[in-house]
């Protein structure tokens, strides 16, 4: 088994499971980190796909309580975990309609490290306007985000479509400008991650039906395994220090690494 071809797959894992989740765009690292270490992994999208379910794994286990009583409360009416449920419903339906769309459009279009680059940069400015001007936060848990609220948050998602935007940075700012205070927007971010990531990966697995094969197991198994590890570490720390030092910080990340990005591709 070729060493390098599994040091690059972990490595992409690693990345995966540390972006997913943060406002950074996991898509962008993935396609900027390929791109360097000529990664291409197994034919058929496997490995791709298996590193997203890594990353999703991750967010069922951390919320695994939560989502428990939702299964179980979502059926009875007036209840808090009914609520929750379909608000994350109604933010997951702009995604599964216009992602259906415009899926193959924007993969054929966009995917490339130009269109990264540019989308962190802007990005990276956005979070950090928004961090200064938005409103007083309002909504201080994921059950107080009433149904237009979150319908709205769902549209912001859909931004993410484009590589380099980034999902959760994209329902993170949107959910700011409504005044939903940081750890909520956060939760319901990656609460919100769960049917869009498991939708995506069954989009995908369907449209690639034809050219799936399981070769690589290796480097499958070892990018889900760190995709999984590094992700639910990532979403703890979250968590418990968002509230704290606030989305700036990956703002301005995100401005220096688009900048380096488009310094490298200028001169290349």
């Amino acid at each position: 088994m070729d060493i390098l071809g599994l040091l690059s797959a972990l490595l992409m894992g690693v990345v995966e499971g540390l972006t997913e989740f943060l406002p950074i765009s996991s898509t962008g690292h993935l396609i900027l980190l390929g791109e360097l270490i000529g990664f291409r992994g197994p034919p058929g999208k496997v490995f791709e796909i298996a590193i997203q379910l890594g990353a999703i794994l991750a967010v069922v286990v951390t919320y695994w309580g939560d989502l428990w009583r939702i299964a179980l409360g979502m059926w009875r009416p007036q209840t808090v975990e009914r609520y929750t449920a379909t608000n994350i419903l109604l933010a997951f339906l702009p995604a599964l309609v216009i992602g259906a769309l415009l899926h193959g459009p924007i993969t054929t279009l966009l995917f490339n490290p130009w269109v990264v680059a540019v989308a962190l940069v802007l990005g990276g400015v956005a979070i950090i306007l928004i961090e200064r001007k938005r409103p007083a936060p309002s909504i201080q848990s994921v059950p107080e985000i009433g149904p237009f609220a979150a319908f709205l948050i769902g549209f912001g998602q859909v931004l993410a479509m484009i590589p380099g935007t980034s999902r959760s940075g994209a329902t993170i700012i949107a959910a700011l400008l409504l005044g939903v205070e940081r750890r909520a927007a956060a939760e319901f971010s990656f609460l919100l991650a769960i049917p869009t990531m498991l939708a995506a990966t069954v989009y995908s697995l369907w449209k690639a039906r034809a050219d799936l094969d399981l070769s690589g197991l290796g480097q499958i198994a070892i990018g889900f395994v760190a995709a999984f590890v590094v992700a639910l570490v990532v979403v703890r720390v979250v968590l418990a220090s968002i509230s704290k030092i606030g989305f700036s910080p990956f703002g301005w990340y995100r401005i220096a690494l688009g900048g380096i990005i488009l310094v490298w591709l200028a001169l290349r």
